[in-house]
């Protein structure tokens, strides 16, 4: 990273937990002293519309992430990444959730839902560091199908260029869920963490 900054972009639609990912994101950086700026753009207020969360950890005045500048994209839903690649470079880490949330337009039969499979193999093309993870799946594993936005911070955090502790995550999770969330949310995290060093191993 040839700069003093990392630039993450999360996207997904509403009611994927993304900007309480942010927020976690937030108290671990406060945790260790680091500079973290960020800004939230919402389609739909509903849930299912379009959100796309940009957040810069490092001295940097902007939140805003510009077209190539993304060190890392973090998708929750995999037709959002398409629409957010214009964000990433040959660079960029991409991390994607397998799992598709069909909007209503689709089931109506008013639009159409990309072909992922065709997809990826284009992007994988572009873009050769995309992890493809089904954080469904995994989320499961930890209890509860609600803590996708959670394995997938693990996952983020496995990324070499990634710049704040394990520790740091961990102590943000640990603060910010109720006593009774805790243990499943830090099971989540550590589990997508795992997922996250194994892809590395694997390239």
């Amino acid at each position: 990273m040839n700069k003093n900054y990392l630039a993450i972009l999360i996207a997904g639609v509403g009611g994927q937990g993304i900007l309480k990912a942010g927020s976690l994101l937030g108290e671990a950086a406060l945790l260790e002293n680091e500079k973290i700026i960020s800004t939230e753009v919402h389609g739909m207020a509903q849930r299912g519309g379009s959100v796309v969360n940009e957040i810069k950890i490092g001295d940097v005045l902007s939140p805003l992430i510009n077209k190539g500048e993304a060190d890392v994209i973090l998708s929750f839903e995999p037709a959002e990444a398409l629409r957010v690649l214009d964000k990433a470079s040959p660079e960029t880490y991409l991390i994607v959730n397998t799992n598709p949330i069909v909007p209503l337009t689709v089931s109506l039969g008013l639009s159409t839902y990309p072909d992922l499979n065709l997809a990826w193999t284009r992007v994988r093309d572009i873009y050769p560091r995309l992890w493809l993870v089904d954080a469904r799946k995994i989320a499961l594993e930890a209890g509860n199908s609600i803590t996708e936005n959670v394995v997938l911070l693990g996952v983020l955090c496995s990324v070499p260029i990634f710049p704040l502790s394990i520790e740091s995550m961990l102590k943000a999770i640990e603060n910010g869920f109720p006593p009774k969330f805790r243990e499943l949310n830090l099971k989540a995290f550590n589990l997508g963490l795992e997922k996250g060093k194994g892809r590395i191993l694997n390239q």
